[in-house]
């Protein structure tokens, strides 16, 4: 006859340990979202059909936004407010 084991947490974790730290590829996301929302993939699909080249702002704006997501992902520990307006380049407008 099998006998049932029951397990007991002692002590237990605290909210503040138990919770998600983000990680690298929470930040590849934010990156990738940014950049969407900047119409970059909308230029570079036209690009790739038409041959017509991406904006200079647009462009810029899609590296400006890796390398940050390039320098916040080797942060250790990755900050909390990694999705701060602070942490990333605001977008140009298109001339």
């Amino acid at each position: 006859m099998m006998q049932h084991v029951r397990f007991r947490v002692v002590g237990g974790f605290a909210a503040e340990a138990a919770r998600r730290w983000p990680c690298r590829d929470d930040v590849r996301q934010e990156a990738q979202r940014r950049i969407n929302a900047s119409g970059y993939t909308r230029y570079r699909a036209k690009a790739l059909a038409t041959g017509a080249m991406i904006p200079d702002a647009i462009r810029h704006f899609a590296l400006q936004v890796n390398y940050v997501a390039e320098a916040l992902s080797v942060l250790q520990p990755i900050p909390e407010d990694f999705q701060s307006d602070a942490y990333w380049p605001a977008p140009e407008p298109v001339s």
